[in-house]
């Protein structure tokens, strides 16, 4: 499992400027927390976090810290205590530093000497999915179906097609997964408004084979001058096949603002501490507008 953890969180600056993004409270768990908690429930032993400069905050997250869980404990938090203890419990975590921030093709190229010859699961920490079953369990059910490099999708407003990457697909002939699994024959990444050709977007979570590292190496520099993932799918897509899943769940873009805020308040409500309070605010709110 790869988590790329290192880019600059461009769409949440200020808040970014010093704190890593994957480092924001959703809800009062950072979103990184989030990612690892999914990378858990799906079955997976190991993540390898691909962090930059200055991130190392958001590996330490999942360090024990003694002195603070003493001091829970003093003060008669042991659920808390608990809590704190269970991060680093959750699964092993490995770090490697991607040199520079020049895209997602790059990140995951960064893992390559620790990935291995293994098929291997990618988690965008920005992307919320709150499922019944992990979305990358999900995506993993349809890898044992059909083996090949599998993205997370699901149909989109053609109005918002810039803020995706573009799939465009054919329906397979067996319903072995409920009629999710499509085929996918083109991939583009976040097309002008009015130049879609597909109305199915990726939506953060990838199977991806081992072979997808030679097809980064042949991929060229896109948009800002990043090796995008979508370019080395669609070299790879030449050589094995490459699925889309249309994954059950609710999807948010915690990474800007807007759908930061909705994931917070998504999130917040099926907390037991926080839904009430939340609500009975919100009624004043709406009071008081009247």
């Amino acid at each position: 499992m790869v988590i790329p953890a290192a880019g600059l969180g461009i769409r949440l600056l200020p808040a970014t400027k010093t704190v890593p993004k994957e480092m924001m409270p959703v809800a009062g768990r950072p979103l990184i927390q989030f990612a690892i908690e999914e990378a858990a429930a799906s079955g997976l032993e190991t993540v390898i976090l691909v962090i930059s400069k200055g991130k190392n905050l958001v590996a330490e997250h999942f360090h024990r810290n003694l002195e603070l869980e003493e001091a829970l404990l003093q003060r008669g938090k042991s659920e808390d205590a608990a809590l704190i203890r269970r991060l680093s419990d959750l699964i092993e975590i490995r770090t490697i530093r991607q040199d520079a921030p020049v895209g997602l093709a790059d990140a995951i190229r960064s893992a390559r000497s620790l990935v291995g010859d293994e098929p291997f699961a990618v988690i965008l920490p920005d992307v919320l999915i709150d499922a019944p079953i992990p979305c990358t369990r999900q995506l993993m059910s349809c890898y044992e179906q059909h083996p090949g490099c599998v993205i997370a999708a699901r149909t989109i407003d053609p109005k918002e097609a810039d803020r995706f990457g573009v799939l465009d697909v054919i329906p397979l002939s067996d319903e072995c997964c409920g009629g999710r699994t499509l085929r996918v024959t083109g991939v583009m990444e976040r097309p002008q408004l009015g130049s879609v050709f597909s109305h199915h977007g990726i939506f953060g979570r990838y199977i991806l084979q081992p072979a997808i590292f030679s097809c980064i190496d042949q991929t060229l520099p896109g948009f800002a001058g990043e090796l995008h993932l979508t370019d080395s799918l669609l070299l790879s897509a030449e050589r094995a096949p490459l699925y889309a899943y249309l994954f059950q769940g609710s999807h948010y873009d915690a990474g800007n603002k807007l759908g930061f805020v909705q994931a917070t308040i998504a999130y917040a409500m099926k907390d037991p501490e926080l839904a009430k309070p939340l609500q009975e605010q919100w009624e004043r709110l709406t009071r008081a507008e009247h």
